[in-house]
């Protein structure tokens, strides 16, 4: 099997480290404002959605620690800072939201490994969501 590696201009280079590097901080802020939320869960079907932001938390950093390290094995060091992190208020739109925030981000990962790694995010989100939308 052969990967086929476009040859790109520092200038490119260096700025798709750094979006990189700002997403990757990205998934990891967004993972723990869902350990936020699932701190918070109270009320009926409390545990049920406990129960699922904890599994999709646990799922989420799995996934986020194969992305950071094949990453920083494609493109070498980066400079990855973690923005401030809330609770959100509507987990639903929230999830929802970075949902689409990680397929505008795709273009970043060009490996197929890569871009199966982005599959498997999407995944844990969408099971995420159902299990939110169907068992709470």
């Amino acid at each position: 099997m052969e990967t086929k590696v476009k040859k790109q201009s520092v200038s490119q280079v260096s700025n798709q480290n750094k979006e990189l590097a700002q997403f990757i901080g990205e998934i990891f802020s967004f993972n723990v404002s869902l350990k936020l939320f699932h701190w918070h869960v109270t009320g009926p079907a409390s545990y049920a959605q406990h129960m699922a932001l904890d599994q999709a938390v646990e799922s989420l950093t799995e996934t986020l620690d194969a992305v950071a390290e094949t990453s920083y094995a494609l493109v070498g060091d980066m400079d990855i800072l973690v923005p401030q992190t809330k609770s959100p208020q509507h987990i639903i739109k929230h999830i929802e939201g970075f949902y689409d925030h990680v397929q505008d981000r795709r273009h970043l990962f060009t490996e197929d490994f890569s871009a199966g790694l982005m599959d498997d995010l999407q995944e844990a989100m969408q099971q995420l969501l159902y299990r939110l939308k169907r068992l709470s």
